[in-house]
């Protein structure tokens, strides 16, 4: 429930590169792609996939994930900023950034790393934490004035023990990818209501779990509830 919205939008994405491309298997990279969650079924689906990530254990699990699963997936250790230095310009046809840029020293540098790896009419799919989202979860919990200065905060925190440096709305996304010279696709709410919902409601029902992942496909279009998200989606294409 928590992906289907990703998985959604991203095998529409790789339908339109492998078409334009005139070819099926695409080089993918995973910046910060952890343990595999996106980078082993995008391998399953015949693509080429590489994975950067600064954390050994994550690799680690990552190949033993590939292992189990009979595909090949290249792990390299180091952040998004190192992409340039890792990979080859030029070379891949999408590039996922996903709750990576929360986290980066400089989301300039990054995205700019990340533009140098794409061919022409490459893509990236990027996924951020909404500042939004975090103010309502804030006060879900009973933390009023933490509500508050994440709605006031320019990097969209609610304190000094907030574990998530930066947050992004729509506007700063797309400001960030123009910055860096990608043209800016829609913008998508993911998880709207999966993070809300009690899950003792989705598992007593029979035909509940299809039914919210059916609301948040509706939702993450949706001109209102978009906006309050728990996280945003938008690809950026490169010219």
């Amino acid at each position: 429930m928590r992906t289907a919205v990703i998985w959604e939008l991203l095998l529409a994405q790789l339908s339109e590169l492998a078409a334009a491309a005139g070819r099926d298997r695409l080089g993918i990279v995973d910046a910060g792609g952890g343990t595999g969650g996106f980078a082993v079924p995008l391998a399953e689906r015949g693509h080429t996939v590489t994975v950067v990530d600064p954390s050994p254990d994550s690799l680690a699990a990552l190949e033993r994930r590939a292992k189990e699963k009979g595909v090949g997936v290249r792990a390299l250790q180091g952040d998004a900023a190192d992409l340039g230095e890792l990979l080859d310009r030029d070379s891949a046809d999408l590039v996922l950034c996903h709750s990576v840029l929360e986290y980066v020293d400089d989301p300039i540098s990054a995205m700019t790393a990340v533009a140098g790896l794409l061919r022409g009419g490459g893509a990236v799919s990027v996924l951020a934490a909404n500042p939004v989202a975090a103010a309502i979860h804030r006060a879900l919990a009973g933390h009023f004035d933490e509500a508050r200065v994440a709605l006031a905060d320019p990097r969209g925190t609610w304190g000094d023990r907030d574990p998530t440096p930066r947050r992004y709305t729509a506007e700063t996304l797309a400001e960030l990818l123009r910055a860096t010279g990608f043209t800016v696709g829609a913008v998508h709410g993911v998880r709207v209501f999966t993070d809300l919902v009690p899950s003792r409601l989705v598992d007593a029902e029979p035909g509940a779990a299809e039914a919210l992942v059916a609301l948040e496909q509706e939702a993450a279009v949706h001109p209102v509830l978009r906006d309050i998200a728990t996280q945003l989606h938008v690809f950026g294409h490169r010219s």
